[in-house]
């Protein structure tokens, strides 16, 4: 699933390609939204909230989008081939120099822009936040620390703790702590694991390569994750993965036995 700083860039480069122009087309190809036109009216602003994001129209209306698994927005120009199958598109946007597709959304919602907070208005701190203050750090430790007995790894997964970790930083944040993602809460710094995770994602957030070890290279971008063949980046090691968490919430944890410590799944 696409992490905080990926929809953070997305929404950034939908609002250069439409902001502050008039859209000449504003097609929706989603059962709820199939008869609503938007032509004529202007997009305003992208605001992202995590993995979130809302466009902004003139009228005080607003989008609300999220990529899941497989969402993705595309960045052409008018009269150029679509780089996905039509049958992919949710929504369209054109105006005279710009035409932006997002294929495969989900949750499309249009609502009252000063209506955005009752859909993320349940989030934690957004670790992208422009406006990010000590008050926000302090409501995400504080957020982190409120169940001491819960394990790492789920607890950065949790959108309500704060906004914007998904699988791949959980797993680096964790390493780079030196800790197992099934190391208890109560065993962590939580203003640490915030600060770090804040770094993390501004250090990546104005580019499409995601790197935590601070290479771009390829094959050096991460500490563990994904490097079951690899190994671990830091000390050559063999990188074990088991699942973490159950139903809907389960995810693969990528961890090293030499570098890290703490408690680990018995099989």
């Amino acid at each position: 699933m696409p992490e905080g700083d990926t929809v953070f860039l997305a929404g950034k480069r939908v609002e250069k390609a439409l902001a502050g122009r008039e859209l000449l087309r504003a097609e929706f190809r989603h059962p709820r939204l199939a008869t609503v036109d938007l032509a004529g009216r202007s997009v305003l602003d992208v605001r992202t909230v995590g993995k979130h994001m809302f466009l902004r129209f003139s009228g005080d209306l607003s989008l609300h989008s999220h990529l899941k698994m497989d969402g993705a927005w595309r960045f052409l120009t008018p009269g150029a081939r679509w780089p996905m199958p039509a049958h992919h598109a949710r929504a369209i946007f054109e105006n005279a120099t710009a035409l932006v597709i997002g294929f495969r959304l989900h949750d499309l919602e249009l609502l009252a822009t000063a209506e955005e907070s009752r859909l993320v208005g349940h989030l934690g701190p957004d670790l992208l936040d422009p406006l990010w203050t000590e008050e926000h750090a302090a409501r995400a430790v504080a957020n982190l620390t409120a169940d001491p007995g819960r394990e790492l790894g789920l607890a950065l997964l949790d959108q309500r703790v704060m906004a914007g970790v998904g699988n791949m930083y959980m797993v680096e944040i964790c390493h780079l702590l030196r800790l197992t993602p099934w190391t208890p809460v109560s065993e962590v710094d939580a203003a640490q694991v915030v600060a770090l995770a804040r770094k993390l994602l501004l250090a990546n957030a104005w580019r499409h390569e995601q790197s935590t070890t601070g290479e771009l290279a390829r094959g050096r971008q991460n500490w563990v994750y994904g490097r079951t063949r690899q190994g671990c980046f830091r000390c050559g090691g063999r990188v074990r993965v088991a699942n973490q968490g159950d139903g809907v919430q389960r995810r693969l944890s990528w961890y090293c036995p030499k570098c890290q410590h703490g408690p680990v799944p018995s099989s």
